[in-house]
């Protein structure tokens, strides 16, 4: 017996069901690579869900981590600190919205807190119905759950006591219809990431503005996947040119470390008085510098141009071959969608063969690398993505 094997097994006995069993114990991590316990590496072409942005053990995360703990951890919500200061204002000009930041922990947490903050501004004038979109992911706390689409992870919670109508993800017109006087907000990604990578139109997102806006309704983007360059810009949304109400943020804004927030303009903004919402780790120190730490790479590295310049050159790789049906999304943050659904077996496959992605779909294969990865190593994964294919669904004709 390996010692992944003997670690399964005690995380099986000490662990809740409910993430099954993973496939891989990970023991550390070093560049867009990760190594095993047991001393096998694998590329990271997942990057802990579009988590890891920098990487793994990226020198300028490394140290302000490290800086930050032995000067400060901890404060609570009950006094301020430095760097919650900084980044709040960083966020503020990176999102181009002039308003506030609440810090949280998550993803979920930021939609729990924008769900509120909506749901405050509107009580006074009756505005109490949310809408949301087919398919959406926003969270499994109970009030992001209940404005999440997908229904299988929904419904065995209900009822969630909430009044919530959903639309079909891209349809304008069902958008605008349900939006109404009584709508508090709109909830939408500007790419389905547990959909499969499934990005918005601009046209549709136009016409989110529009239409919450006619009608007093907050629209709130969750960037929470989307968001920190995984598309080849600060947020995905800025592509339409939208100024939305809020926008909810995390994963990739820490590069590892646990930090979620919420931009919010406005009254949604002025939503949250004194005693309706805390956290006693939001806005924690380390995981705050850990954020500037990021942003500060990304720019001064110009990370932008890495992953808009690789995304073209995966299209170009996967253009072709006969197993692909489409590649979805922008520079890095991609849906690889395949003619049959066996996605599960092409994952499994890229594991033995030392790569990590994902299949949130039974047709379609995920990746979120870190921004700092290389061509060498998108060919790499391009090179088994292609063997993988040809292991578990072989097509004449198909590129070598």
């Amino acid at each position: 017996m390996t010692y992944s094997d003997e670690l399964k097994r005690r995380f099986q006995n000490a662990l809740m069901g409910n993430y099954g069993l993973p496939p891989v114990a990970i023991s550390e991590g070093e560049g867009r690579h990760v190594t095993d316990v047991d001393g096998d590496t694998f590329l990271d072409m997942i990057g802990g869900i579009a988590v890891s942005s920098l990487g793994h053990n990226h020198p300028a995360l490394v140290q302000a981590i490290g800086v930050q703990a032995a000067r400060l951890a901890h404060t609570s919500n009950l006094y301020l600190h430095e760097k919650e200061v900084e980044l709040a204002e960083k966020l503020l000009e990176l999102s181009r919205i002039d308003g506030r930041v609440f810090f949280c922990n998550s993803g979920t947490e930021a939609n729990e807190a924008a769900l509120k903050l909506a749901l405050l501004a509107g009580k006074d004038s009756g505005k109490t119905k949310i809408v949301a979109a087919d398919n959406g992911f926003h969270g499994r706390t109970l009030g992001s759950l209940s404005i999440t689409g997908k229904a299988a992870i929904r419904e065995p919670f209900e009822p969630l006591g909430r009044d919530v109508r959903f639309v079909p993800y891209g349809d304008a017109d069902a958008l605008k219809a349900a939006v109404d006087d009584e709508t508090a907000a709109v909830f939408l990604e500007p790419a389905q990431g547990e959909a499969g990578v499934v990005p918005a139109a601009v046209e549709y997102l136009l016409a989110a503005r529009q239409c919450t806006a006619e009608r007093g309704a907050a629209l709130v983007i969750d960037e929470i996947q989307s968001g920190f360059g995984r598309t080849g810009a600060w947020f995905a949304h800025h592509a339409a040119g939208i100024t939305p109400d809020a926008v909810t943020i995390a994963k990739g804004m820490g590069g590892g470390v646990p930090i979620g927030a919420v931009i919010a303009a406005g009254p949604w903004a002025a939503a949250l008085t004194p005693g309706t919402h805390g956290s006693t780790f939001g806005g924690n120190p380390i995981a705050c510098a850990a954020s500037l730490a990021v942003i500060d790479t990304i720019e001064r590295d110009h990370l932008f141009d890495n992953v808009l310049a690789l995304g073209e050159h995966l299209d170009a790789r996967l253009a072709g071959d006969p197993r692909v049906a489409e590649v979805r999304g922008k520079a890095l943050w991609r849906g690889i969608a395949l003619t049959e659904p066996v996605a599960a077996d092409v994952v499994a496959e890229l594991i033995g063969n030392g790569v990590l992605a994902n299949a949130p779909r039974p047709d379609t294969i995920r990746i979120a690398p870190p921004l700092t990865i290389t061509q060498t190593e998108l060919d790499e994964f391009c090179d088994k993505l292609i063997a993988a294919l040809d292991e578990i669904m072989p097509a004449p004709g198909a590129r070598p």
